[in-house]
């Protein structure tokens, strides 16, 4: 009589439409736990091809996560397609059928898309802010070269026409609106805020040199102190030269004599 087949021998494989009782729920084999086969993906994206490695029970989300850095889209921003379907995140590669070497397709959601465009639109508006304000910056420049010269001039001792300083000052606010009708974000409104204040403190210096310009010595501290003195001897000089005190006191003499 034949024995019995050992328990401990290899086991007979499962027949076709029959269930492995070492296969698990979700369709994963008992001995892919901790990790399982690694499998290889191709992802086509436009007109690149991207391999990504992962274990054979990894979901379509954790393909996304791997593609972050290779494509620059998030999760989100991303539409996997297998055989034609889109894909859920939480699909599991291995019931879909995905296989080493299987290949899953890459399209650029919508909301990637539209966050593209929005940052175009920022870049281009950021790039014609920056040239407008350097536009101003030159024309500030000569107008910053003029006021100094014209300080130069003031602190010799020469005197500047009033015109002068209208002229300089209506071109100085003149950039300023150019400034204030300028729309910036970012670096350029930054740019914009250091012009606006240069210009700025330039018409105060024009106004400072106006005021010196109309008084030479309003801000000289020794011709005050000289002017004050001489205000001083001069009224001195008027008390101790009061010559009707002087007349009345002598005809009063001179009448007692009489």
């Amino acid at each position: 009589m034949k024995n019995a087949p050992d328990s401990a021998g290899p086991s007979q494989p499962a027949q076709a439409g029959e269930i492995s009782p070492e296969t698990r729920p979700g369709g994963i084999p008992e001995s892919d736990r901790g990790g399982g086969p690694t499998i290889k993906v191709n992802v086509s994206y436009g007109s690149s091809l991207h391999e990504v490695h992962l274990p054979a029970q990894s979901t379509f989300g954790d393909i996304k996560k791997l593609l972050v850095h290779k494509t620059g889209l998030e999760p989100e921003e991303q539409r996997l397609f297998f055989r034609g379907i889109e894909k859920d995140d939480k699909d599991n590669l291995h019931q879909e059928g995905v296989k080493d070497k299987s290949k899953i397709l890459l399209l650029e959601g919508t909301a990637s898309k539209e966050r593209k465009l929005e940052e175009t639109r920022k870049q281009n508006e950021m790039s014609k802010a920056s040239e407008a304000i350097a536009g101003v910056r030159d024309e500030v420049d000569k107008l910053s070269d003029k006021v100094t010269a014209l300080e130069v001039a003031i602190n010799a001792g020469n005197k500047a026409s009033e015109k002068e300083f209208l002229v300089l000052t209506e071109l100085l606010m003149g950039q300023l609106l150019k400034l204030d009708g300028i729309k910036a974000e970012g670096e350029a409104k930054l740019q914009r805020k250091a012009e606006v204040r240069r210009v700025q403190n330039l018409v105060d210096t024009l106004d400072s040199l106006k005021a010196r310009n109309s008084n030479p010595f309003s801000n000289s501290g020794n011709t005050t102190t000289v002017t004050t003195q001489w205000e001083t001897f001069d009224s001195g000089m008027e008390g101790s030269n009061d010559t009707s005190t002087t007349s009345t006191k002598i005809t009063q003499d001179w009448e007692r004599f009489d």
